[in-house]
This record gives C-alpha cells, sequence and structure tokens, in this order.
C-alpha cells in the first residue's frame, strides 16, 4: 500500500482558500490556490495531500448538500480536476474526506423528505420520526450526529443510499482520479457498510487507501483486512504533546509500546495508523506545547515513531491557533502564502529521512533506553537499524546503554556517531543513528 511509506500534508480547503463560512451560492475557483502551493508541498517531502471535504455544504464542509458537485466557494469540477492533475503530475497522491455518517439539512433527498414527508421516496435514507419534532420546529424528528441536528444520519442499511454513496465515489474517481478516502467518524459508521465500501473500492482502484477517524477504543474493530487500512491515532496524539508538556515521556512511550511493540500483546504491530501533532479540529501544536523549543523535537518524534505522519498546514512554520467554543474557524485560516522557516526546514528534512528509510516507515518499536526527559527507541526492518535518541531536557544527558553496534550515522545531518563510552545527548536535541 503506497500510503505506508508516505508522509501527508493537510489542507482544508474552505478555510485555506478563505472561502466564506456560509454556502453564498457564488461559483468562485478558489481551489486553484492550491496550485501555488505545489511546489511547498513537494520541497517540505509531503507526497500526498489530504483534503478535508470539498463538495457543496450548507457552511464547514461536514455538512453535504451534494456529494457530486464541487462547493461553489471553491470553484468548478473542472477547477478541481485542474488541481488534481497537477498535483498527480509531481507525483503526489490524493486522499478526500468521506462524510458518510450524516449530510446537511440542505442535502437534496432531506430537503424532499421536509417538503413531502410521509410521501416523499426518500424518508427512508434517514431516522425520521413523523410524530416527533426537533429544534428546527420541522414537524418530524430525525436522528442527528451526536445530537447536532444540522448534521442529518444516514441510514447506511438502505441499499439505494449505499449504492449512491457509491457512485459518488466512482465518479470521484472518474473525474479527479482520487488515491483514497478519509472517513469522517468511522467510529460511528456501520460495520456491514465499511465492510462492503471496502470491497468496493478494492475493485474500483488499485492500491486505494481508506484510513477512518477513530478517537479511542481498539483500532482493530475498523483497521483490518476486511475493513479499513489505517486509522488516526488520536492516543499518540495526547501521548506526544502530554509528554512534552509535562516532561514525562513514560507516557508516549507507553503507548508506543502498547501499540507496536516486540509483545504479542502489542495491538498494532504490522499496521500503519495516520499520525499528527495538530489537526483541524484540535489546537496546533504551537499553541499546545508549553516550551518552543520542544516543538521542532515533537515532529522529530512524530516523525520517527511507527505510523504514517501527516502535517497540518500552516503548522510547518509554526502556525498558532487555539481550540475555542463556537467554532473551528480560527483553526482553519487562510494564509496569502507559504513561508518557510527553520521549522519548515526541519520538517523537510525529517520527512525526506522518513521516506527513504525502510526502518522508519515499516519497522517495529523497541524501547532501549527511558527517562522522564531522555527516549532512545529502535526502529528495525530487512536489515536496517535506527536508532532514535531525544532529549527534551535543557541540560546535556550521556546515554550508557548496548547499542549493538559500535558506529552509526545520524541521518538528520551525517555525522558518524560512536556508541563507545556513552552517547552524549545534546540539550533539546534528536537523532536518528543508522547503525553502519
Amino acid at each position: 500500500m503506497w500510503a505506508y511509506g508516505s508522509v501527508f500534508y493537510q489542507i482544508v480547503p474552505l478555510g485555506f482558500c478563505g472561502a466564506p463560512l456560509e454556502n453564498d451560492g457564488m461559483i468562485v475557483p478558489r481551489i486553484k490556490k492550491t496550485e501555488g502551493w505545489i511546489e511547498h508541498i513537494l520541497q517540505l517531502g509531503a507526497n500526498a495531500v489530504y483534503f478535508c471535504p470539498v463538495f457543496e455544504s450548507d457552511c464547514h464542509g461536514y455538512d453535504t448538500r451534494d456529494y457530486t458537485k464541487v462547493d461553489c466557494r471553491l470553484g468548478s469540477n473542472n477547477d478541481f480536476a485542474s488541481v488534481c492533475r497537477l498535483l498527480h503530475a509531481k507525483g503526489i497522491k490524493i486522499v478526500l474526506d468521506g462524510v458518510f455518517n450524516h449530510v446537511g439539512r440542505g442535502f437534496w433527498a432531506f430537503q424532499d423528505v421536509l417538503r413531502n414527508r410521509e410521501n416523499s421516496p426518500y424518508q427512508d435514507w434517514f431516522y425520521i420520526n413523523f410524530d416527533g419534532n426537533s429544534n428546527y420546529n420541522d414537524g418530524l424528528w430525525y436522528e442527528g450526529w451526536e445530537g447536532h441536528f444540522e448534521l442529518v444520519k444516514l441510514n447506511l442499511r438502505n441499499p439505494a443510499v449505499v449504492e449512491h454513496l457509491f457512485s459518488c465515489i466512482r465518479g470521484w474517481v472518474n473525474e479527479f482520479d482520487i488515491d483514497g478516502l478519509r472517513l469522517d467518524v468511522a467510529y460511528c459508521l456501520d460495520h456491514d457498510f465499511v465492510v462492503s465500501l471496502r470491497s468496493f473500492c478494492d475493485k474500483l482502484k488499485p492500491d486505494f487507501f481508506l484510513v477512518g477517524e477513530m478517537l479511542h477504543g481498539d483500532y482493530n474493530q475498523l483497521v483490518n483486512d476486511r475493513m479499513l487500512h489505517s486509522a488516526t491515532n488520536y492516543e499518540c496524539y495526547k501521548g506526544l504533546y502530554s509528554s512534552f508538556n509535562s516532561l514525562n515521556l513514560f507516557e508516549i512511550t507507553h503507548s508506543l509500546l502498547r501499540q507496536f511493540g516486540e509483545e504479542q500483546w502489542a495491538l498494532y504491530r504490522g499496521k500503519h495508523l495516520l499520525c499528527f501533532v495538530d489537526n483541524h479540529d484540535v489546537s496546533r501544536i504551537a499553541s499546545n506545547l508549553t516550551s518552543p523549543q520542544h516543538l521542532p523535537l515533537i515532529y522529530g518524534l512524530l516523525f520517527a515513531m511507527p505510523g504514517i505522519p501527516c502535517v497540518y498546514y500552516g503548522s510547518e512554520w509554526g502556525a498558532q491557533g487555539a481550540k475555542q467554543q463556537g467554532g473551528d474557524s480560527n483553526l482553519r485560516p487562510c494564509f496569502d502564502a507559504p513561508q518557510c522557516n527553520t521549522l519548515t526546514a526541519f520538517i523537510s528534512k525529517l520527512a525526506t529521512v522518513h521516506r527513504q528509510s525502510k526502518a522508519l516507515c515499516y519497522g517495529g518499536f523497541r524501547s532501549i533506553v527511558l527517562t522522564n526527559k531522555q527516549l532512545i527507541f529502535e526502529r528495525e526492518y530487512d536489515g536496517e537499524r535506527v536508532l532514535v535518541a531525544l532529549n527534551i531536557d535543557s541540560e546535556t544527558y550521556t546515554a550508557h546503554f548496548d547499542a549493538n553496534a559500535g558506529t552509526a550515522k545520524n541521518l538528520l545531518n551525517e555525522e558518524i556517531h560512536d556508541f563507545g563510552g556513552g552517547s552524549a545527548l545534546p540539550p533539546y536535541s534528536i537523532a536518528y543513528w543508522q547503525v553502519i
């Protein structure tokens, strides 16, 4: 699967392109802005783009009106197809948000139900009770996602709904040649639907990637040979920033051992979860970390640990943004142009090294040295061994351990490291030692 050796770059098109918060019905080709960022994405070392929702919606993209049309605030289907062709020409894969659990109130089939009630042929597309009412005072009750009635839950047990969604996916492949889907709130999806989706996509396009949004629980429920290839690793997202802020690397190491360690009980050995330090739903990492010196280091750990690294647009140069009550627009801003600084250059190096190392893409996880502020672990695959050494302290730390090697090359700066006599870890440093 191509995604397992990739680095993702996440974009929220409606925010990224500066679209109005509400759908104003005006067709403006804002999505073409992405074309001006392609070289930046390449220089960053990413080779896959994950686009949050691009299809016609009421407001923020996750309230779909029409799965067959690109949101008018972003332009036309032809505009987006042009962007996709340029991305593919540069070797960049494309993953779209598949929002299949619910639709917006403006969705055409739900509008038909509101107009025709019991006479609507689409009433069974949703969970409708005509004897109830919602907070919109429609004279009917329906199930909304987690109590949000602007998001109308689809009946994924209805074959007509499934047929419609699958026909739309086929259209996305035909029009935009997409390479995969990220399934919004995958933890809510009917499991039989996910099995059918995997079977459909496997036949639709070779190596079509399916990753699900999962917040908690056992990812194996959805990540398996019959369902999804991957899931969002929210457990390690929390462990990453919390470990740095608490100066307690035991927390993230516990999660990594639980997920990928050498013990037979490790839950996800051999699997490739989508890993991140921030995204469109949470505070940006530059706003979440207590110490600015830890910002490059947390990316160093992200690209070294098991999983598929994903960088959220703007965070590669340290953009700030804290999650607030009442909406996420401040997490999904419009930037006039990409910026580059020392953090950007460091992430670019990390991404390049990650993609070139089979050990970092496919290796397991073995903890070698662990203190509150220092961590050394091994990634090994097909004869390649990389020891990752992290020091989040302001003081130098000398680690004494059996590396089972004499020397190694630091993949981040090409320097040769000698393991004899102890390994000095400078303050606020990370090294990727590839054993020679």
